[in-house]
């Protein structure tokens, strides 16, 4: 793999030590002062606690925080702590998105923010599991499943925490699966909008989703860091794995192939096309390289057939096992069942102080959705064991010795 190292060219960098000695500030920065929250009156900064770090604290607070811990960012069904999960995978673009943030004159708190809470309505079993979800809820409800929508329903709704517009819309506009050579903010969205966009993207799916664009330079760096953390790190964990050799000929030489190299060679080449600029660049080279490793990791990574066969043999029929028996549940309305006592129970009780919102009047193929996607791996299929005891769909896993 290639291990060619970039440098930002002489000219950026006496650029940005001369700006940094003029205390100059980005004009296109989103400042403490610009937050916005729904309830305006509460969540006031202060000098410990300035605007975006009330935000980075209410998500690493959430139940739900702890749970990324055991939810598969790619590879499932492996006892091997070296594999990734997306526990570190926030941390990783939390982490490359201030490097770069940080140079660029940013706001690194909302950075952090957006980066931490990006993927908190992940699904267990990684986009897998967002796919069986996906198909189960749009055949009952024609409504679309996509976990960026549901990480900005899990900050913005289901614990209603006045999480700020500028982090639920970096949140919600994140989606890494969609590359782009220069991400130009939206500028000027307000709550309005914001609602609006999360409700094309239950309607219209994958369409809707590829077309959103954060509405700060914040969330543009989030966006793009979101698949630097993973393209390398995936490759990593494959070897890892032992899905690819340690030997696998990627073609990229503007970017390299390698984790250290993609990330640091990313980081300076969006730094040299961005800095001093309203908008985030790529340039050409990287662009199509960052293009070409993404398919190159589709095809030999994700869609190789010793991962995607558990997926689609025993993991989706669990997935519809889960759903339905839910399903039946919540309508039958016995509050001794599962779904009552360990999720509707866990909301009402974030939801207590949050007034005029009644959890049980929601849809209730939405209400199993966001069930079934807070869960990590293993309670997904602890709780198929406790509802199917007798299922011939069983998990065996890859151990370290293997």
């Amino acid at each position: 793999m290639t291990l060619t190292y970039h440098k930002l060219s002489e000219e950026i960098q006496r650029q940005i030590i001369e700006d940094k000695k003029s205390n100059h500030v980005n004009p296109y920065r989103c400042g403490d002062e610009k937050v916005i929250r729904r309830n305006m009156e509460q969540d006031k900064a202060n000098l410990w606690r300035p605007a975006f770090v009330r935000d980075i604290e209410k998500i690493l607070h959430l139940p739900y925080y702890n749970r990324y811990v055991d939810k598969t960012q790619v590879f499932s069904f492996y006892h091997n702590d070296d594999i990734t999960r997306r526990a570190l995978h926030v941390q990783l673009v939390s982490r490359i998105a201030r490097n770069i943030g940080s140079v660029l004159g940013l706001n690194l708190d909302l950075i952090e923010a957006i980066a931490l809470g990006h993927d908190i309505g992940h699904t267990p079993f990684g986009h897998a599991g967002e796919r069986f979800l996906d198909e189960l809820l749009k055949n009952e409800t024609g409504r679309s499943f996509q976990h960026n929508v549901q990480s900005a329903r899990v900050l913005d709704k289901l614990f209603a925490r006045n999480i700020s517009l500028q982090v639920l819309d970096g949140v919600l506009c994140h989606n890494g699966e969609f590359e782009m050579q220069e991400y130009r903010p939206k500028w000027k969205k307000d709550f309005a909008g914001f609602d609006e966009e999360v409700e094309n993207c239950y309607l219209g799916g994958q369409e809707a989703n590829k077309i959103l664009v954060p509405m700060t330079l914040e969330g543009c760096v989030v966006r793009i860091c979101d698949m630097i953390a993973y393209v390398g790190k995936d490759r990593q964990d494959a070897i890892t794995a032992k899905i690819i050799s340690k030997e696998q000929p990627f073609t990229t030489d503007t970017i390299g192939t390698a984790n250290a190299a993609i990330i640091n060679n990313l980081t300076v080449d969006i730094i040299e096309n961005s800095y001093g600029k309203d908008y985030i660049q790529l340039s050409p080279d990287a662009y199509k390289d960052l293009k070409v490793a993404k398919k190159e990791n589709y095809q030999l990574i994700y869609l190789n057939e010793k991962i995607n066969s558990k997926y689609d043999e025993i993991i989706k029929p669990m997935f519809r096992d889960v759903y339905y028996a839910l399903l039946d549940q919540l309508i039958s309305k016995d509050e001794d069942s599962i779904i009552y006592r360990h999720h509707i129970k866990f909301i009402r009780d974030a939801l207590k102080y949050y007034k005029g919102y009644d959890y049980l009047k929601e849809e209730p193929n939405q209400i199993v959705a966001d069930y079934i996607a807070s869960m990590t791996d293993d309670y997904f299929i602890d709780l198929h064991q406790e509802l199917f005891p007798d299922s011939k769909y069983k998990i065996a896993y890859v151990s370290y010795f293997e």
